[in-house]
């Protein structure tokens, strides 16, 4: 699929991002179980790989790892020890954070040295040029939350969730055998999807409804896809091309023309 954006934004786009001569700021959210399912190396290497190809071709990259099923299993023996919510949540937070180290491990010298523990001192990284690599920061905020703020903090060109799931779907794809992707949707129509799978006893959704309502706000370009293999954040940030959702924001123009073509 490649993503339709307005002439004016396409003009934007190309004085701004680095594979047209200047700096796009790109916001890469990658789940923990995404990054990492079985804390083997290999699939933390390709992502580190196409974050750096992107970051040698001029883009200006924030990285957001959650926490997957490693944090999920802490949490739940927390649980059954006693540990209040807020206890658990700065338990996922120490755990993405423990991903974070592994992506920027691989990243090397393109990296900060340690994972940003907020806001501001991720931006200072990117402005500075660096890769910057973040996990959780407060309780009661994911990383999906934390990805979306990242975004919106540094005015990013594009948000990318990289998730298990290839989009947003009107209902858990892993629960219902009919639930429909959505090729695109707008901003607001993303809160009401997201509220209503929240609703859902049992359900999951790839984006959180906080993460939503940021990406509202924003208005930054976000595009939810299958990031289980990591070449496809890469087409996305450079082409546009995805199987994925694409949210757009209000801005976007009525007559699509196209990202960088191949």
């Amino acid at each position: 699929m490649k993503v339709g954006v307005g002439a004016g934004e396409l003009a934007t786009l190309k004085s701004a991002t680095g594979l047209l001569g200047g700096s796009m700021k790109v916001v890469v959210s990658i789940g923990g179980s995404v990054l990492a399912p079985d804390l083997g190396s290999e699939r933390v290497s390709e992502h580190a790989a196409v974050i750096e190809a992107l970051a040698d071709e001029g883009c200006s990259v924030g990285a957001v790892v959650g926490g997957g099923g490693v944090a999920r299993e802490y949490i739940g023996t927390a649980r059954e020890l006693g540990a209040n919510e807020i206890r658990l949540d700065q338990i996922g937070i120490d755990v993405t954070r423990l991903n974070a180290r592994l992506l920027i491990a691989a990243l090397g010298a393109d990296a900060v040295p340690a994972p940003a523990k907020d806001y501001e001192e991720a931006g200072e990284a990117m402005r500075h040029g660096d890769v910057c690599v973040m996990g959780g920061v407060t309780p009661a905020q994911t990383t999906d939350a934390v990805s979306a703020a990242l975004a919106e903090y540094v005015n990013a060109d594009l948000l990318v969730y990289a998730t298990s799931v290839p989009g947003v779907f009107n209902a858990d794809p892993n629960e219902d055998d009919g639930a429909k992707r959505f090729d695109s949707l707008s901003a607001g129509d993303l809160v009401d999807v997201i509220a209503d799978l929240d609703m859902t006893a049992g359900s999951s959704a790839p984006v959180d409804l906080l993460a939503a309502k940021i990406i509202e706000r924003s208005g930054v370009r976000t595009i939810v896809l299958d990031g289980t293999d990591p070449q496809r954040i890469g087409d996305a940030v450079r082409h546009g091309d995805h199987d994925g959702t694409d949210v757009a924001p209000e801005r976007a123009g009525d007559e699509p023309t196209y990202w960088v073509e191949e």
